[in-house]
């Protein structure tokens, strides 16, 4: 019943009557519940109108339509709107008159669906803003209940700074912008993040307006990437990059900042058109360099840690943010290349010694085997010339062996001295890398850091041997080991090698020798110093048939000798060598045969 009708004095009013038990004014019951009905609210099922919240608790909102029942709405569904109170108009769907109970059944969540598409189009034309009450979580963001329709909020939508936790909106109504609706699929989706950012976008330009260079603020650590600390400074972004994080080296930012972490930075650049802030950290904090120990020289030990490790070196931290240098040079006094992972990585604690030290451009190189003494100081000492010693092979060229002694002592064996009798044309043929071979020390050179090493020094030189027994004229069965455009190489007895060139080297026949071919050969030349024996096949029988046509002139008659021609004779005697004597001993044999 409205308030008129309850307040209002009914002029007729029976008084007589009602003393009398007769309340009906003289009016009968059919007329009274006619003007009743007439007082209140004519409704229809289905119908959306607006209602009044009587009455509210926990479970249940009590609405009044001026009809003659109030009807129930439970409270989930004004969920979206935690705010709702006694005396807020709502707009209600009328399911139901009068139920078998004769209750109204009413429904606020259908009144709002009946009309949200409509509503929520027009938000859209005129940007509006609405608000929505966020159901539940789904993948890439939330949904969220608009004017009875479940729209999206994408993650990326519900603030400007990244969300690491989406639950902590569940349950909330939060005000929204709606930015997209697909009107074939009814598909809505809402911006929580369009509401602020225009705001923010001033308050960028007011923050930027007033940044200056070197000016210090406070923030928040808002996002950390491999690359670099993102800063809230209260409205706007700026970057701290990783090498502006600490004076030391950083891995990682993780290692310096966490999280919604507050500290001062300071500004070192802004771009106003693109509104990029550039800060740092470390400059906060003055230089390790020049709280560096200023007793510090050259010559001193210090310790550190290796924090970068190269093919070249080691980057050596003695103090955060104070490194040096450690060549690969100066780790080992071995003149040998190697990698600097072979004698250190990545974490070791090492003592060093300072090299150089230049702190205005705060550079420091440092070494360790300096830390061992130098084993050339006393070399003559050590490995004086004539001495044996055992070596390590280390490398090769075409000249000869480099050898290692001890770690920092080389030497190098020429080709020349590997051997009195082979003739080696590359090292390979002699020995191989990592191979241990005894050696003599011939020379020392101090200056260079080199010594001169000889192997074949440990024997005895087989030429003067040689000397005596491959001597001109004599004669050696030798095996074609080589053919070469100059002629062949021989090997004779004793290990030794001659040479003979092509023409020395047609047989009686004619014939040209073979490699392989087993033959006699005639010593015709021996140079010791050179260690070069010259030889000749085709001398044997050539010299046979000179010897044979000398014999045949002997057997002529010949004319009585002049007396003066007896000293010749005798000259030409004793001329004679031993290559004759054998050549006359084969050709008797010879004819004794035929």
């Amino acid at each position: 019943m409205t308030e008129e009708v309850k307040n209002s004095p009914i002029a007729d009013f029976d008084w007589d009557a009602y003393e009398k038990g007769e309340t009906t004014g003289g009016k009968s019951r059919e007329e009274l519940t006619k003007t009743y009905d007439e007082s209140l609210n004519t409704v229809k099922d289905k119908d959306v109108i607006e209602g009044t919240i009587i009455a509210l608790n926990k479970r249940e909102a009590v609405v009044n339509i001026g009809y003659k029942s109030d009807g129930i709405i439970p409270v989930s569904e004004f969920r979206y709107n935690p705010e709702i109170k006694v005396g807020d108009v709502v707009e209600v769907f009328i399911e139901n008159q009068e139920d078998k109970k004769g209750q109204l059944i009413l429904s606020h969540r259908k009144a709002r669906a009946s009309r949200s598409w409509e509503r929520v189009n027009q938000a859209l034309e005129s940007d509006e803003i609405i608000k929505g009450y966020i159901k539940c979580r789904t993948k890439g963001g939330m949904i969220v209940d608009v004017f009875g329709i479940e729209a999206f909020l994408p993650g990326s939508q519900i603030d400007v700074k990244p969300i690491r936790d989406y639950d902590i909106f569940v349950g909330k109504t939060m005000e929204f912008k709606v930015v997209k609706i697909n009107q074939e699929f009814k598909n809505v989706v809402v911006s929580h993040k369009a509401l602020i950012e225009a705001e923010l976008e001033q308050q960028k330009r007011e923050i930027i307006s007033k940044l200056e260079k070197g000016q210090v603020l406070e923030g928040t650590v808002k996002n950390i990437t491999t690359y670099g600390v993102f800063i809230d400074l209260g409205g706007v972004d700026g970057l701290i990059h990783i090498t502006d994080l600490s004076w030391g080296r950083v891995n990682h930012p993780e290692e310096v900042v966490s999280l919604d972490q507050k500290l001062n930075v300071v500004i070192l650049d802004f771009d106003n058109e693109k509104k990029r802030i550039a800060l740092g950290l470390k400059q906060l904090q003055p230089h390790p360099w020049d709280a560096l120990n200023p007793d510090l020289k050259v010559g001193d030990k210090v310790k550190g840690k290796v924090v970068v490790m190269a093919d070249y070196g080691a980057f050596i931290e003695i103090a955060p943010g104070v490194e040096g240098l450690i060549h690969v040079s100066e780790m080992s006094w071995s003149q040998h290349l190697r990698s600097a992972q072979d004698f250190m990585k990545a974490g070791d604690e090492i003592e060093a010694v300072v090299l150089t030290l230049d702190r205005e451009d705060r550079k420091m190189s440092l070494g360790i085997k300096q830390l061992k003494e130098d084993p050339w100081e006393n070399i003559e000492a050590k490995y004086p010339v004539g001495s044996k010693h055992t070596a390590k092979v280390r490398n090769f060229t075409n000249f000869g062996v480099f050898v290692e002694l001890e770690e920092g002592v080389d030497g190098l064996i020429h080709i020349s001295d590997l051997s009195w009798t082979k003739k080696i044309k590359h090292p390979t043929e002699f020995t191989q890398i990592g191979a241990d071979i005894d050696v003599q020390v011939l020379e020392i050179d101090k200056d260079n850091r080199r010594l001169s090493l000889g192997h074949k020094q440990l024997e005895e030189n087989p030429w003067d041997v040689f000397e005596t027994i491959f001597t001109v004229g004599s004669i050696h069965e030798g095996t074609i080991i080589e053919m070469l455009d100059k002629g062949a190489v021989i090997a004779l007895p004793y290990g030794v090698e001659g040479f003979a060139t092509p023409k020395h080297l047609v047989k009686e026949d004619a014939s040209q020798a073979k490699v392989d071919e087993k033959l006699n050969f005639k010593v015709i030349e021996f140079n010791k110093d050179s260690k070069r024996i010259i030889l000749s096949h085709s001398r044997i029988f050539e010299d046979e048939a000179k010897a044979e046509r000398a014999e045949a002139k002997k057997a002529a008659p010949k004319r009585a000798p002049r007396k003066e021609a007896e000293p010749v004779a005798a000259t030409s005697v004793e001329k004679t060598t031993l290559g004759d004597i054998e050549a006359l001993a084969a050709l008797k044999e010879q004819l004794s045969k035929k």
